[in-house]
């Protein structure tokens, strides 16, 4: 990619459809691609449409959507005329739509088809015009009329700024009120610029986007960094369930994917160590070190072939990964790499590509970013982690007071994650501040380490690691199907057998933990969490409707 002088999004998606325009940019999995021509001249048609609907520099615009071809266009579209997008996760729900769309100021949502269901209940907004994002054709709505024509062309010559703002996004986060982060184009254009020095992105690359674009990981990595390097996306009709996923990664075989540690995790324990260990003997060869390697070798080998065989960067971010899993992928000799960043921060802060990946680490501050320690623990060098560079946020939408805690008067940002550096400096992330558990003679306990152990422990889906009455307490969900099937001789009895073998589990669980951490992270009580954890949208669990 050619270094362009403006770091805006406009210019830098000029200077792709100059260099690659009749290259394929934006399809749905199996079916015809639209050439970077193709998506230049719908977005001139969108940007008409939104002009007609009086659409004005800085007014704001809601985008409520499955992942497709359109959401892109329409963001650029949006963006190049110098208003604001206010991209909304798909799973919120209506209540906290409303709210959005009213603290945002949004003139306009676009919601695709399988979203309208929402609308109903979502009221006294100052939403002008509602539109379906498949077609652009309004669904209901006041002010002016206007008709969309494929055909359109902008009537007004729009310049924009590095400094203006092109979107707001609102953390689903977990801690319960969502806040506006306030990104420029400044903000964003230079995170995906600088990240391709870390991982260089080419003309005959293909995505498969399998996270919402709604989110800021999703959208600068997976959308604007193949739009400013000529590369191709390619997105799914429907959630990406392994019928989904599978045939559309035969079908796109991608070179670059992008994923949270869940997705990753959930192959490895239901399908990848299952087969492994699913006899004795092989559990007895799997724990000889040679023979382990070997076998995660031709596990790697299939997994590969499984993501269509042509995958040379699987980026993880969005949470911590599971060490068993990581050892996996670096013994599988599978093309991962882990970046570590936040909403914030455009959002990328430190990372590495495959060839230089770390243990554990999300490697190195990325080029043009500073990162410090804030007031180290002088014994373990551990402390919050702090960011400064062209990529930390404008601040918070009308929220001066939290800005003003977020980010220091000489420009550096309080992630709230703790972490430190190896003497190489590479940062290796300990958890978030406010989940850290300070012990009885002022330990710092981090609920996330103990959860990576408990997350190895079979049958064992997902965890929390809570503070109750002074008392650490791992909340534990249970496999329920998997133990049901795997004790199903005893018939009628199956489900008292399940229910006697997980009280079972949790005293076993409760050694199995407290044999492998420290002694002031020793869990004193499991509990059985019935249901599923309730998650944001980079499956991260709502810690804070847990806390007691």
């Amino acid at each position: 990619m050619e270094q362009t002088n403006r770091l805006t999004l406009p210019d830098l998606f000029d200077q792709t459809v100059r260099k690659y325009g009749k290259r394929d940019a934006l399809a749905t999995a199996g079916k015809t691609p639209k050439t970077y021509q193709q998506v230049n001249h719908d977005i001139k048609a969108l940007m008409a449409y939104l002009e007609a609907l009086n659409i004005e520099p800085g007014d704001k615009v809601a985008i409520l959507s499955a992942n497709m071809p359109n959401w892109g266009i329409t963001y650029l579209a949006v963006t190049f005329m110098g208003a604001v997008v206010v991209p909304l996760l798909p799973d919120f729900h209506p209540t906290e739509i409303e709210n959005i769309l009213n603290h945002s100021d949004s003139k306009l949502l676009l919601v695709s088809g399988g979203l309208t269901h929402k609308l109903p209940a979502i009221e006294n907004t100052p939403v002008r015009q509602y539109i379906r994002i498949e077609n652009f054709h309004p669904l209901k709505g006041q002010g002016p009329v206007a008709t969309f024509d494929p055909n359109g062309i902008p009537q007004n010559s729009h310049q924009v700024e590095e400094g203006d703002m092109a979107s707001i996004i609102y953390t689903s986060g977990t801690t319960g009120k969502s806040k506006g982060v306030m990104l420029s184009h400044r903000n964003i254009a230079f995170t995906a610029v600088q990240v391709l020095k870390l991982q260089p992105v080419n003309h005959h690359d293909r995505f498969l986007s399998i996270l919402p674009l709604s989110h800021a990981y999703e959208n600068t990595l997976g959308f604007i960094i193949p739009m400013i390097t000529g590369a191709s996306v390619y997105y799914l009709e429907k959630t990406p369930t392994p019928a989904i996923l599978l045939p559309a990664l035969k079908k796109v075989q991608p070179t670059m994917m992008l994923s949270v540690p869940m997705i990753i995790e959930k192959i490895y324990r239901n399908k990848i160590l299952p087969s492994l260990t699913d006899k004795w003997f092989k559990r007895m060869l799997y724990r000889l070190p040679p023979v382990r390697r070997q076998l995660h070798q031709l596990a790697g080998k299939k997994l590969k072939h499984t993501f269509g065989g042509k995958l040379r960067f699987f980026g993880i971010g969005g949470a911590k990964l599971d060490p068993a899993v990581e050892k996996f992928l670096r013994e599988a000799k599978f093309p991962y790499a882990i970046g570590y960043g936040l909403t914030e921060t455009a959002p990328l802060l430190a990372g590495t590509n495959v060839f230089n990946t770390r243990f554990q680490s999300t490697g190195p501050a990325m080029e043009g970013v500073e990162l410090k320690i804030h007031q180290p623990d002088p014994v373990t060098g551990e402390g919050e982690i702090w960011a400064r560079g062209d990529n930390v946020m404008m601040g918070y939408y009308k929220e001066p007071e939290l800005t003003s805690e977020a980010i220091t008067p000489d420009g550096w940002f309080k992630t709230g994650d703790l972490g430190v550096f190896d003497k190489n400096h590479f940062l290796y992330i300990k958890g978030r501040l406010k989940n850290m558990i300070v012990g009885e003679n002022g330990e710092n306990i981090y609920p996330e380490e103990i959860e990576s152990v408990i997350n190895n422990f079979k049958h064992v889906v997902e965890s929390l690691v809570v503070r109750e009455k002074g008392k650490l307490v791992a909340m534990v969900h249970f496999n329920r199907e998997e133990i049901t099937q795997k004790y199903h001789e005893f018939k009628e009895e199956v489900h008292q057998y399940a229910e006697s073998k997980l009280d079972e589990l949790g005293r076993e669980l409760r050694e199995y933990i407290n044999s492998r951490v420290n002694r002031f992270s020793k869990v004193q009580y499991v509990a059985i969490q019935n249901k599923p954890f309730e998650k944001t949208a980079t499956h991260k669990i709502k810690r804070y409707l847990y806390n007691r």
